[in-house]
């Protein structure tokens, strides 16, 4: 749809980079106007270890997704998501679907296809225009 669509994914996956999580790795960006409001990947909370998984390699719980980074980053700044787009890596959980939803986000835009599509089901139910773009 829009020409820096696949621009804007390419920068989140480099972001993804900054994770220290071994399982899977994931960036988002949030754009407004054309511009870069807020960013964040998945790893553990401020002031914690920078070690996502436990001794067997379960993703710890306390784990926040890219997409959480990057809505409580913004709500941290003087910006406001409200009718941004959201580019990320991997395509939103339920759980970060619903901060999608209460951001004010408008649009959806994702590479990977997550196992359970049960938060992409709920964003479009809620009228957000989701779009996967390999």
């Amino acid at each position: 749809m829009e020409k820096f669509d696949h621009r804007y994914l390419e920068m989140a996956e480099v972001w993804a980079r900054n994770s220290y999580c071994k399982r899977r790795q994931v960036g988002a960006l949030i754009v407004k106007d054309r511009m870069i409001i807020s960013d964040g990947y998945n790893g553990t909370p401020s002031g914690f270890e920078n070690i996502c998984e436990d001794e067997n390699g379960v993703t710890k719980p306390y784990v926040l997704h890219a997409e959480a980074n990057a809505i409580t980053k913004v709500a941290k700044s003087g910006n406001s998501s409200q009718g941004a787009t959201l580019y990320v890596t991997a395509s939103p959980c339920m759980e970060c679907s619903k901060l999608i939803i209460q951001a004010g986000i408008t649009r959806v835009v994702y590479k990977d296809e997550y196992r359970l599509t049960d938060g992409v089901d709920l964003l479009r139910r809620a009228g957000i225009e989701v779009e996967k773009i390999d």
